[in-house]
């Protein structure tokens, strides 16, 4: 008896003490809410909050954000009077077909050179996607995907964080090129201003294990983005994107898209190859798989899924 009344008494104190950390528990998050301006059941401004800063909520799109209010009003500005593109941004659910270089191309046929014929069929055929072997997505990739992204600009440096832990420094300060700089995922960027518009120019790309958009569309290590950011308020940021690639494509692409501020999100820690069995279990295939018509991937008719448990369709085990 004395047994079970100890059980007894240390089960009451395990109650007492996992109600004491639920209440904490509940009161940093409305703590945690209130500081950033909005209510911890809605989401909504708090009632100090400036009026007019955000408008209707945006709606979900893409994997980068969630849906949530567009901040209004001018453009902030820093110190030395540049535009100021920090923020989060997320895909505004206008550049369809998602992740396809040639969204806005009759077709979506992209100008191929027969080199680019080559490589894409190779891509296609024999090269599993970089992404899916945690490597970076790199350029235009990035650009181009639904991702979402955070820009961190301070001083003479604007930082990129995208999802799976990758990330590209530009420093915005004007200088040139180097002479020979060595291939990476995102090249070799520099950035200057021309007015309020923040241009990046990149070259030196690595050729291997990349791919130019979710559809295995390939580029080559000639190829030179240029990539104009405009920050047209303070809720939206539109890119204006050269994609020059001579050996693979017959002349220049030229990509838009809009984001829109995804305000309170943070590009959160991603550890892509920690218990990850699509490295290395060998079972990824070719290619990006069925691209439908409407230029996007996927099966044009799947398998419906069948129907839930109900009261008339009870779960039950059966033998195949």
């Amino acid at each position: 008896m004395k047994i079970l009344e100890l059980n007894r008494n240390a089960y009451k104190t395990l109650l007492a003490a996992a109600a004491s950390g639920l209440i904490l528990t509940l009161a940093a998050v409305q703590v945690c809410a209130q500081s950033l301006g909005g209510s911890p059941a809605t989401g909504s401004p708090s009632p100090n909050a400036a009026p007019g800063a955000v408008a209707a909520s945006g709606a979900r799109s893409g994997r980068g954000g969630r849906g949530g209010p567009i901040p209004t009003g001018p453009t902030p500005r820093t110190a030395d009077g540049h535009p100021d593109l920090t923020g989060s941004w997320r895909d505004d659910g206008n550049a369809k077909p998602h992740g396809n270089l040639g969204k806005d191309l009759p077709g979506f046929k992209l100008p191929f050179t027969p080199a680019g014929v080559a490589a894409h069929e190779y891509n296609v055929n024999r090269t599993i996607d970089p992404e899916s072997l945690c490597l970076p997505g790199g350029l235009p990739r990035e650009d181009i995907g639904d991702g979402g992204f955070q820009l961190l600009q301070s001083g003479p440096d604007a930082v990129f964080l995208y999802m799976y832990g990758t990330f590209r420094d530009v420093p915005i300060d004007g200088r040139k090129h180097t002479e020979d700089p060595d291939p990476t995922f995102f090249g070799e960027d520099v950035g200057s201003w021309d007015g309020d518009t923040l241009v990046i120019d990149s070259i030196a790309f690595k050729d291997q294990k990349t791919w130019a958009d979710e559809n295995a569309d390939p580029h080559s290590d000639q190829l030179h983005t240029i990539e104009r950011w405009t920050r047209s308020d303070a809720g939206h940021l539109h890119l204006d994107l050269i994609v020059d690639d001579p050996k693979f494509y017959s002349q220049p692409i030229h990509y838009q898209r809009n984001w829109i501020a995804s305000v309170g999100q943070h590009t959160r820690e991603q550890a892509c190859s920690e218990n990850n069995f699509d490295v290395a279990g060998g079972h990824l295939g070719f290619g990006p798989g069925p691209i439908r018509a409407d230029g996007t991937r996927g099966y044009d008719n799947p398998a419906p899924l069948p129907p839930p448990p109900s009261k008339t369709n009870p779960p039950k085990t059966t033998l195949q």
